[in-house]
């Protein structure tokens, strides 16, 4: 590969990933008309894990590697970079609104499921049995929210009419939304795999690449779906994503690694990154409470609050 094929892929990717996220969330959103069920719950379930799909693959191969710390740094960095750089994006684009229910439920789980790994990182070890835990947990969550949703807890009248989409049959639907999931990880394998190599043509680091180039990239199916969503308006769509794509990362992405190989945890990882997640977690509950949505101005600190993190990976690498 050369500079010239990189760029091409590149630009090829991101072009995959566009237009992958709107085949996705059209057939989303066509399947929540068509059985009445909220938008919420499809972005919380189906769209979450099918954008957090990069992320499993990436930390898999990285712990087979032997490089399981770089597959939980990816965890860390694409949480901090879904409500970040992509909620904060988002809401620059139009405020998010919060669904009352998302605000006082998959929200705080959000968060308890991150300090869940404090037991894990206060002995620096992920061992099979705690990625074990780990999975259980989230398979319990998903049951319930699937269970929630069939007896008619989440559901709501769909937020948007989507007429052309609700014409189709269900299958056509269906099929919308499997090739907008594989669209979105091929378009993410061409967009890392250029980006990493433009890295490192231009001299970054192997820790700056994992901590920025492969931590955003394995996030931008979040970020384009979430985008597609707020442009046309599908606002439990574009949250739920974000929500539930961080519960998934925390738990399935982190099981996932730990299961397939348990490794020892860096000291960084332990203490300054972890609590960075934390942090803008809260900060992003923080602002949803207070004002119920995600507005512009909250929108302009996160996404920049991620920029000054970015820059801080940067200089402390």
């Amino acid at each position: 590969m050369n500079e010239v094929t990189a760029s091409l892929l590149l630009i090829i990717g991101l072009i995959m990933l566009w237009k992958a996220a709107e085949l996705l969330v059209s057939g989303a959103v066509g399947i929540s008309n068509r059985f009445g069920l909220s938008q919420l719950v499809i972005g919380l379930t189906v769209v979450a894990m099918g954008t957090s799909t990069p992320e499993v693959a990436a930390s898999i191969a990285a712990a087979v590697r032997d490089s399981g710390n770089v597959a939980l740094g990816n965890v860390y960095g694409s949480n901090i970079a879904n409500l970040a750089l992509v909620g904060g994006l988002c809401a620059i684009i139009a405020p998010i609104r919060i669904d009352k229910k998302l605000l006082f439920r998959e929200i705080p789980v959000m968060i308890i499921a991150a300090l869940m790994l404090l037991p894990i990182l206060a002995k620096q070890f992920l061992s099979r049995f705690d990625a074990i835990v780990l999975l259980a947990i989230f398979i319990s969550l998903i049951v319930m929210v699937v269970i929630k949703a069939r007896k008619g807890i989440n559901i709501v009248p769909p937020t948007i009419e989507h007429p052309p989409l609700k014409s189709k049959p269900f299958k056509i639907c269906l099929l919308f939304v499997i090739a907008g999931l594989v669209g979105l990880a091929l378009g993410a394998e061409l967009t890392v795999r250029a980006a990493v190599f433009i890295g490192r043509e231009i001299g970054l680091s192997e820790a700056v690449i994992g901590l920025t180039i492969v931590a955003v990239g394995t996030s931008l199916p979040e970020l384009v779906t979430c985008i597609v969503a707020a442009i046309k308006g599908h606002n439990d769509i574009t949250v739920g994503n974000l929500v539930g794509s961080n519960i998934f990362n925390t738990l399935l992405v982190t099981g996932a690694a730990g299961i397939t190989k348990p490794f020892i945890i860096e000291q960084r990882l332990a203490t300054v990154d972890f609590w960075i997640m934390v942090v803008v977690s809260v900060l992003f509950f923080l602002m949803a409470i207070i004002q119920r949505q995600i507005s512009r101005t909250c929108g302009a600190i996160l996404f920049t609050g991620y920029a000054v993190y970015i820059i801080y990976l940067l200089t402390s690498a």
